[in-house]
């Protein structure tokens, strides 16, 4: 496969011309020839999908702001829903526990001590098995089809859990729903990089994960809900799992049919509009997805500082997280309040972390360089958040001061999401961003499985070790992006002084061509 485009030029003063295929395609104008570069088939464009069409952007000349106004648009509107839609089914279902454990499941189930804990732990044991496999076949195959099947079994498996007898039965269910969940805030995270240029990307990553805020209201309304029902011969903890169940398989149904593998293949972009569409994304200089698995860029992945920044960060994080997923209901309710009021209290916390996030995506958006800061400033109101739960008395006087603090954690989001957007925007290569990817998932999950386990029954409603866990944790993630700017600040001028400005035509080049960010000498 020819990897840069071919010129042909050819003179005579005949006004008839004929093109060679091979050599290039020849335009006529007034007895002129102009040169126009070789257009790969797409079925000779190897594992670099999307570079065939991204070859033919380039024969077109530059996209207008006109088009890639019309095209950004374009996909806003049919591809962020479903993202956010997605991703907050996501959400609802793997946090069902929560809210069926306030209706008297774990009594159902004969659940006692810490095996509700141990319930909510082990859905991301299966989560850490399965993630690296979904990221992979995401690339490997029809993305849109890979997340459907995900989404209609995992939907399927929130059906089961209404027929679990006891705590074996809950734990083997909750296992397969992390196997099968696995595959969605990765995957998404992922694709956002194949549609989305460098400086749009904050905001739409953004705005699709704030699905956690909004799953955590919906599930908090469902909840109240469902507590003001009359009597019903259905079990209430059951009705979640059927709701909740029955909406995600048709939502897989809808992703299998209708989400686009990539900008070069979407039938909702006009034909003529997919080759500006990817010449969008390359200018990141990260290029889109590869069919095939690149060793030497695994391994580099595991070499690489930010990978391992970006992956405790992600562990500190995610100790609380696993916390505030699991027994946000039950601390809410523990601070004396009705189930009723328990739930609308936490969808208060939640509209917080929309807030947060929405203000952290533009400003990461309108202003360049901005990322870090916000991520730094929102674990810092963690912080605050935590200290004020750990510390503050836990009598009548200060329920409001501790509802507040448990609020403030809600920000954590903030780094979370734009981490992942330091991973679709700073990591070249599909196979170096998959392996960067599967570590801070792997992470994810190692914290979300401690999180619960600090949430000791003994202790229950305060939760005072889980308290001070989750200020470490925010800590400990303020410390590693701290470094992560400090490094990538410092690489930057290194690049700079070492090879000069960069040049972002030869750095998409290089990202279509699938180069990591370090062998691309253009990227910064």
């Amino acid at each position: 496969m020819s990897t840069m485009p071919e010129l042909a030029r050819h003179q005579s003063d005949s006004s008839e011309w004929t093109t060679d295929a091979e050599k290039g395609a020849v335009k006529h104008i007034d007895h002129t020839t102009v040169a126009v570069p070789q257009i790969i088939p797409e079925e000779d464009e190897g594992p670099n999908v999307g570079l065939a069409a991204y070859e033919q952007s380039k024969a077109l000349g530059e996209v207008t702001p006109e088009q890639n106004k019309r095209i950004r648009v374009r996909i806003d509107l049919l591809l962020l829903p479903l993202f956010l839609i997605t991703q907050t089914l996501q959400y609802l279902d793997k946090t069902a526990l929560n809210y069926a454990k306030v209706f008297g499941m774990e009594k159902a189930m004969g659940m006692h001590g810490n095996q509700y804990s141990l319930g909510a732990a082990i859905f991301y044991i299966g989560y850490m098995i399965a993630q690296p496999g979904w990221s992979y076949l995401l690339g490997r195959l029809h993305a849109g089809r890979v997340l459907g099947v995900s989404a209609f079994i995992w939907g399927l498996t929130v059906l089961v859990m209404v027929w679990s007898k006891n705590f074996a039965h809950v734990m083997v269910t909750r296992f397969f729903l992390g196997v099968f969940e696995a595959a969605v805030t990765p995957g998404l995270s992922l694709m956002t990089g194949w549609w989305y240029k460098r400086d749009e990307i904050p905001l739409r990553q953004t705005i699709w994960y704030s699905a956690v805020g909004w799953g955590g209201m919906i599930g908090s309304l469902m909840a109240a809900g469902i507590s003001k029902m009359d009597d019903h011969p259905t079990p209430r903890w059951k009705l979640i799992f059927y709701i909740l169940g029955s909406i995600t398989m048709a939502l897989g149904i809808c992703l299998y049919f209708f989400l686009a593998d990539g900008p070069s293949t979407a039938k909702w972009i006009k034909k003529d509009d997919r080759p500006a569409a990817v010449n969008r994304v390359a200018q990141s200089g990260v290029g889109l997805k590869t069919t095939n698995f690149n060793w030497k860029h695994g391994f580099e992945a595991l070499k690489d500082p930010k990978t391992w920044f970006l992956s405790i960060a992600m562990f500190g994080s995610s100790v609380p997280n696993g916390v505030l997923t699991n027994f946000s209901g039950t601390i809410i309710k523990g601070l004396g309040y009705s189930t009723f009021n328990a739930a609308l209290l936490d969808c208060a916390g939640r509209s917080l972390q929309v807030i947060s996030l929405l203000i952290a995506g533009l400003v990461a958006t309108r202003w360049a360089n901005t990322r870090l800061l916000m991520m730094t400033i929102g674990n810092l109101i963690c912080v605050m958040g935590t200290a004020m739960m750990s510390f503050l008395p836990f009598t009548k006087h200060y329920t409001w001061a501790r509802l507040i603090g448990f609020w403030l954690v809600n920000t954590q989001s903030i780094g979370f999401t734009i981490g992942l957007v330091m991973v679709s925007s700073n990591i070249g290569a599909y196979s170096k961003r998959v392996v960067t990817s599967s570590c801070i998932f792997v992470a994810y999950c190692v914290g979300n499985i401690v999180g619960p386990l600090t949430a000791l029954d003994s202790e229950a409603p305060r939760y005072q070790t889980a308290a001070y866990c989750m200020m470490a944790g925010y800590i400990l993630k303020t410390l590693c992006h701290g470094a992560l700017w400090i490094y990538m600040w410092r690489s930057n001028k290194t690049r700079d002084k070492k090879y000069g400005p960069a040049d972002p035509v030869l750095s998409a080049d290089n990202g279509m061509k699938g180069m990591t960010e370090n062998e691309n000498i253009h990227f910064r």
